[in-house]
């Protein structure tokens, strides 16, 4: 018997607030049974304790890059996917949490200044595209689902997935 191709997807989260993560879970509880079909979830640490990133077709990564150490994570996670969506408005623009690049205070930057060194932070937080090349993108603070549905039926399309098998 033939086994269903699938869409090989990996869903990472850098810093926000993860509810891009949190709304995208909920959306499983009303579409789980159609995409277990059509949809290999290779990578998805909020929900299985077994995650691989070799081999993705999709990687959506929600939050911006604030260190060096998560520069270096989106950069493999890039080199092992296919494509790669920014999803969320950290990952989209970087705000709001590179709000902390627009501190301008000598006195707030003191203040800050342990955290960025004992946290392993950067001195400015990156939106996603500003690190590696990033092809699509679900704006929104959390993402807009529409629209997170219309490009993961984009994938489905472009590798000829169909959610009717």
């Amino acid at each position: 018997m033939d086994q269903q191709k699938k869409l090989v997807v990996g869903w990472f989260s850098f810093t926000c607030s993860e509810d891009s993560t949190i709304l995208f879970t909920e959306l499983l509880n009303d579409h789980l049974d159609e995409w277990k079909k059509v949809v290999e979830f290779r990578y998805l640490k909020a929900l299985k304790s077994k995650n691989e990133i070799a081999g993705l077709d999709v990687a959506f990564i929600e939050g911006a890059v604030s260190s060096d150490t998560q520069a270096e994570e989106v950069k493999k996670i890039r080199g092992h996917a296919k494509y790669v969506v920014a999803v969320g408005a950290c990952a989209c623009t970087g705000m709001p949490s590179a709000s902390r690049n627009e501190f301008v205070s000598d006195e707030v930057n003191q203040k800050i200044a342990y955290y960025l060194h004992h946290f392993d932070y950067s001195q400015k937080v990156k939106k996603l595209d500003e690190v590696i090349k990033v092809d699509d993108q679900v704006p929104g603070c959390p993402m807009t689902v529409s629209i997170f549905l219309e490009i993961l039926t984009k994938y489905l399309k472009l590798f000829n997935i169909s959610p009717d098998a």
